[in-house]
């Protein structure tokens, strides 16, 4: 990436602000000594700004970068000490969104550990797979998981919240250094057709993967950001690093609920706030505060924007909506501003600086603007493989999304889904996503998801699922006619089912799976 835009960027952004020089002298020496890595991100912080508020939770801890970073020291040590971790094994988190799972995560980095971030909605025997795959050593993990870990092999060292506090409070002195090996973040991808799969994410080795985001998400330092995305999802996690490197106030709720994150928006102040999708939605279903926060930044990702939802949200909440259009194995690929929102509700956006964006067909070859092809995505933070050793297919240096979709002739990218969603009705191609965004504009509609099925004459048939808004009803003939109104036939769902809520996962995502029980 080159120099000049980095600095434009990092002055526009406020990161290249003078300092006391001690400070700033030791920031740069933990960024050289310690790297990119979370940890290190979390040690220049603290360098230059020791006495600002890192983390603030609901449960009332409120914790200045320094001591941030005292906690997560003595953490390291303890495990290193009392539990015998070392560098190049694995420490499994399964937490909420809270501080430990910081502190958690901080300590394994810096003994060079693997820390392996466990997603809140596995089931037990689920969680006992990722366990013997990922060769946890120790699982640090909150209290309302108790029950899901008893069937766990004895020699996993299990941490709860009582044992972190212990392990910290009670760790000896000594001196850290950099470890040998670097430690390594390793997300689990979602698992909504399938066991999750985890995915070593790669160290950042420079501003570069910082001023990808920041360049086109107006994000500055010392922000006060609101992550409500779960940290331990590939979005929520990007986050957290974004939110250090920005020196920012973070504030932090276990889990999601409308009213309670507007409200704290608003006792906060917060500038900025990373969702998933669905959470957008649903702040919209509870009146909004009086004054309004004053937000800057809503960024969201992880899942599908539905159509309609962005400017809905921005009548309310002002033009900040920014949407990025990514994944656990490329990170991002295109950012959509406010501006590309307004103009196409369901657009992806654009690349941002220094990635690269191709649409290919089945044999490799770019295809024309407005054709459905393959996304393909290269950048700096491509992830570095599956823990099983299984890798995505590339191409000249890109990396296969999985996702099929086109660019317009304004350069806007609109992702039409998952190639393995797609289905083939009566010899006709089918994108659910295009249905599904058709669905969600009708007012009686808050969320929608279609589904292929399949039918002994059309080989697959449209199943559409809805959920409608309290005290709202709709005809399912009227839905389909709605429907063949706006598109072709062979879009027009056979079968049209009204669900109190669809079932999703912990990242928001829709359980596809779990609608196709509907049909035994």
């Amino acid at each position: 990436m080159d120099l000049p835009f980095v600095v434009a960027t990092l002055t526009r952004r406020g990161l290249l602000t003078p300092g006391r020089p001690i400070r700033v002298a030791s920031q740069l020496q933990a960024l050289r000594k310690w790297g990119w890595s979370l940890a290190g991100e979390l040690r220049q912080a603290a360098a230059r700004d020791p006495g600002r508020v890192a983390v603030i939770d609901e449960q009332g801890a409120e914790l200045t970068y320094q001591e941030l970073l005292a906690r997560a020291e003595r953490l390291a040590r303890a495990m290193r000490t009392g539990l015998g971790v070392q560098a190049g094994e694995r420490v499994g988190v399964l937490c909420r969104n809270h501080h430990g799972l910081i502190e958690a995560v901080v300590a394994a980095t810096v003994l060079g550990a693997d820390a392996v971030l466990v997603n809140s909605g596995l089931s037990a025997a689920q969680l006992a797979t990722v366990t013997e795959e990922q060769r946890l050593r120790v699982l640090v993990h909150d209290d309302e998981f108790a029950d899901r870990i008893l069937g766990l092999p004895a020699e996993v060292h299990r941490v709860d919240e009582r044992g972190l506090e212990e392990l910290i409070a009670g760790a000896l002195p000594g001196d850290l250094q950099p470890p040998e090996r670097d430690g390594r973040t390793i997300v689990l991808t979602s698992g909504t057709t399938g066991a999750p799969k985890g995915a070593r994410r790669p160290t950042p080795n420079g501003f570069g993967p910082l001023v990808s985001i920041i360049d086109r998400i107006p994000l500055h330092t010392r922000d006060t950001v609101m992550i409500a995305a779960p940290l331990f999802h590939t979005w929520g996690y990007a986050a957290l690093q974004v939110a250090f490197a920005l020196r920012a106030t973070i504030v932090l709720h276990r889990r999601f609920e409308p009213a309670a994150t507007l409200a704290a928006l608003v006792a906060h102040q917060c500038q900025a706030l990373f969702a998933v999708p669905v959470m957008v939605q649903r702040l919209l279903d509870v009146p909004p505060p009086d004054p309004r926060p004053p937000l800057k930044v809503v960024a969201v990702s992880g899942s599908a924007l539905p159509g309609g939802l962005a400017p809905r949200f921005m009548d309310v909440y002002g033009d900040v909506v920014y949407n990025l259009y990514g994944s656990t194995e490329v990170s991002w690929a295109s950012i959509a501003g406010p501006a590309d929102l307004r103009e196409a509700p369901t657009t992806a956006g654009r690349p941002p600086h220094g990635t690269r964006l191709e649409i290919l067909d089945d044999d490799g070859q770019p295809v024309p603007d407005g054709r459905v092809g393959r996304i393909f995505v290269g950048n700096e933070m491509l992830f570095e493989g599956y823990t099983s050793g299984a890798r995505r297919e590339t191409h000249d240096g890109l990396l296969d999304t999985g996702d099929l979709g086109r660019i317009n002739a304004d350069g806007l990218l609109f992702v039409d889904g998952r190639a393995d969603d797609m289905i083939v009705s009566g010899g006709e191609n089918v994108f659910p996503s295009e249905v599904e965004d058709l669905l969600a504009r009708l007012p009686q509609v808050r969320e929608a998801a279609v589904i292929g099925v399949p039918d002994p004459e059309y080989g697959q048939r449209l199943a559409a699922f809805l959920g409608l808004h309290p005290g709202e009803v709709l005809d399912p003939e009227a839905v389909r006619e709605y429907v063949r109104h706006y598109l072709a036939r062979f879009s027009v769902p056979r079968d049209v089912i009204f669900v109190k809520y669809l079932p999703r996962n912990a990242t928001g995502k829709v359980l596809s799976r779990e609608l196709r029980r509907y049909y035994g």
